[in-house]
């Protein structure tokens, strides 16, 4: 065994002391700890260049040897009931280590210059570095209870940076969403994992998987309860990882800042639920109907998100429920059991992902310089176009990570997205055809966002911005160069002190990301005045670095799929790092195919992917743009009119299905939200005149009771031997009644 192993559990521990420190030396140095603020991006960087470098040593370890390395310890012993905490190492915890890392850096790299103006500096690393302990330690955990630890604190720490700017309420709003979303599907987990460990005694993953196989195969089990607990597991993962119905959070975690979704949202913590289904595939694999209920929720979702996602205006939404759906691919990929395609697409999948949400942050980035900071307007697809010119190293990054997306190849997300196409039409035709249809949907809506951002004429865009001489702008994260001190430059009427007051006496203008371009504005004939017009420019070379690095990876992590030998393509460094003794669609690793034989599989994919991008290119290239004049009567023929209006109204009920979220958000709403609040009035109306009216009745009883009696009493002692007397003789002709 190799030395480094036992040494492996301090990991997840390596960046925690980064939170510790900031904690303290807010509390103790507030003042200088906030000065000193950006020293604290080059430790939180450089732990985890030291994570990063320990995951890629393992990785080697494991595709050399292949071998899993546990330790445990007792961390609760009482009577017949042991708990241990411990560490596991193995090729999928490797793989989880390594993806962490290495966008983990590249983000942290990139936010120290995106956050550098926002007064949560600090926090927001701190955040970071607590996330990045939490996810390191979710995917080294030994059983399912450090399991759910790990869980609920990488979902706390998707809770604090979703709402990041709580000061907004839209952002206050989407972290409270999230919560509560991931609080379903966490209490679901939690019945699943007491559920098992009432049929098992135990809960250690090698312990599960081999005392529900023998119970299964000796029939000593109850598979309806047994079922119960895989399905209650299972919505642990469904919500994590945004499967429908549960998806509802993820569109709204975009308030967050866009380095917390290219992390959190895209590359990692959604990834926690496949990596949980990745986990516990032994288990699901041996319970009846559990692998179908599986690979049902992939498809639905891969096909629900790319629907979704086709008339969104939001940059960040658009991209948020494309997660959505290449994480249905891979919980599809699961159900099906390829369980080496579903972690190649995980990789691949992460680091495009992460390419495209640090691009569009970049974009935000230049359009805060024109419009100010306003999600309405810095992330509206609608408002931009022509920023090709502006910002090309973006563009450029874009555009890669778009095509790797879309499946075009040779980049990272054709060779795994194939893999799963390939695999779904050994599983079932039905679910191939969903798949390459959806495939077909991905190329088209991403290349929406790229045409909407990048083409056509940045003055037709911003006709109603640029034309006007920037200001100040209220701004939660401005953007730009520190003024001078001045404690009351809010009040002053001079553009060039206008600011605004933040917690410090320092006031700030969003002026870092536009270019200044004086042109002649003429009002009157022969009278001209100068006007100052914003354009976006390129953001910073941090920023850029970031991306660069990323558009690497995009471009050469798919080779870890596709290493090739004499027999053609084998997928052979992949199965090495992957235990392939799961996968039930690839049981025999050697397996390879000619390369005739891969250019027939893979032409129908990219020939869909490229039928999406000419659509898209139909419909949103400015140079088209001349067709969507036509009068199409003419095209149909007689009767083409009634045709052209039956044509338009699938296009606006599709329009109308994928801008309004499927309406789920509303049937929540109103269903789900609206029953709750009228059944906690029903019980609130129950409890106010039915608990506490019964006792209420008995006293007001009591009450005239004794104001009625009050009046009887005259002090004549007759009268007293009346009433007696009656109401002797009444209860005596009562008893006569009865006996």
């Amino acid at each position: 065994m190799d030395y480094t192993y036992p040494y492996s559990w301090i990991i997840p521990l390596i960046p925690l002391p980064i939170p510790m420190l900031i904690g303290v030396g807010l509390i103790v140095f507030p003042m200088a700890t906030k000065n000193l603020r950006r020293v604290w991006s080059f430790p939180s960087i450089f732990l985890l260049n030291i994570v990063m470098l320990l995951s890629v040593y393992l990785s080697i370890q494991q595709i050399n040897k292949s071998s899993i390395y546990q330790y445990v310890w007792s961390w609760t012993i009482n009577n017949d009931f042991s708990l241990d905490f411990g560490y596991l190492i193995d090729s999928l915890a490797s793989i989880m280590i390594i993806l962490i890392s290495t966008v983990g850096i590249l983000v942290l790299f990139y936010s120290d210059n995106y956050m550098y103006h926002d007064q949560g500096y600090l926090r927001f690393f701190s955040y970071m570095s607590f996330f990045t302990t939490s996810m390191l330690g979710l995917v080294t955990s030994v059983n399912l209870i450090q399991i759910y630890i790990f869980w609920e604190l990488v979902g706390m720490c998707s809770y604090l940076l979703i709402g990041f700017w709580f000061t907004r309420p839209i952002a206050a709003n989407a972290c409270q969403k999230a919560f509560v979303t991931n609080r379903v599907g966490d209490f679901g987990l939690l019945l699943g994992i007491l559920g098992l460990y009432a049929l098992t005694g135990s809960f250690e993953f090698r312990d599960l998987f081999e005392i529900l196989n023998k119970l299964v195969y000796n029939n000593e089990v109850n598979l309806v309860f047994l079922t119960l607990c895989a399905l209650f597991l299972f919505t642990g993962a469904v919500a994590k990882s945004s499967q429908f119905p549960l998806h509802v959070w993820l569109p709204d975690a975009m308030e967050g800042p866009t380095p917390i979704s290219a992390l959190i949202h895209a590359a990692t913590m959604v990834a926690a639920g496949i990596f949980l289904v990745a986990r516990l595939l032994p288990l699901f694999i041996i319970i009846p109907h559990i692998m179908n209920l599986i690979s049902l929720i992939g498809i639905v979702t891969l096909l629900f998100g790319a629907t979704l996602s086709l008339a969104q205006k939001d940059i960040k939404r658009s991209l948020a429920y494309s997660t959505m759906s290449q994480l249905g691919y891979m919980m599809l990929a699961l159900g099906m059991g390829s369980y080496r395609a579903a972690l190649f697409h995980l990789i691949t999948h992460a680091y495009s992902k992460a390419l495209l949400f640090l691009g569009s942050g970049s974009i935000i980035h230049s359009m805060e310089a024109i419009v100010g900071y306003s999600p309405d307007k810095s992330q509206n697809m609608v408002l931009m176009g022509g920023l090709k010119k502006h910002v090309p190293i973006t563009k450029t990054a874009f555009l890669i990570g778009t095509l790797s997306l879309c499946g075009i190849p040779p980049l990272a997300c054709f060779w795994s997205k194939d893999e799963i196409l390939n695999d779904s039409w050994l599983y079932s035709p039905v679910s191939a055809i969903i798949a390459c249809f959806t495939a077909g949907l991905t190329a088209f809506y991403m290349f929406r966002i790229y045409l909407l951002t990048f083409e056509g004429h940045l003055n037709v865009h911003f006709q109603n911005y640029s034309g006007q001489k920037r200001g100040s702008c209220y701004s939660i994260s401005p953007w730009g160069k520190e003024m001078k001190k001045n404690k009351f430059s809010f009040l002053s009427t001079n553009n060039n002190e206008k600011g605004i007051l933040f917690f410090f006496n320092r006031t700030y203008q969003i002026f870092d990301n536009g270019k200044k371009a004086i042109r002649p504005f003429i009002s009157i004939p022969c009278f001209g005045i100068q006007n100052t017009f914003f354009y976006p420019s390129e953001s910073d070379s941090p920023m850029l670095f970031s991306m660069s690095i990323l558009v690497l990876f995009t471009c050469l992590v798919g080779i870890i799929g596709i290493p090739y030998n004499q027999s053609g393509i084998d997928f052979q460094l992949l199965s090495n790092l992957v235990n392939p003794s799961i996968n039930l669609l690839h049981p025999n690793s050697n397996n390879s195919i000619t390369w005739y034989e891969f250019f027939i599989n893979s032409t129908f994919s990219v020939s869909l992917a490229f039928f999406g991008i000419f659509i898209a290119f139909f419909l949103y290239k400015p140079i088209y743009s001349s067709f969507k004049n036509l009068n199409l009567q003419n095209s149909f023929g007689k009767g083409g009119k009634n045709n052209t209006i039956l044509w338009e109204k699938i296009i606006n009920l599709i329009y109308d299905w994928s801008y309004n979220r499927g309406y789920i958000d509303f049937f929540y709403r109103i269903f789900l939200v609206g029953g709750l609040r009228r059944f906690a009035e029903l019980t609130h109306f129950f409890d106010r005149q039915g608990i506490d009216g019964i006792p209420n009745a008995f006293g007001l009883i009591g009450f005239f009771v004794g104001e009625g009696i009050k009046y009887l009493g005259a002090g004549r002692i007759s009268s007293y031997l009346l009433f007696y007397l009656g109401f002797v003789l009444i209860l005596y002709y009562l008893f006569l009644l009865v006996f």
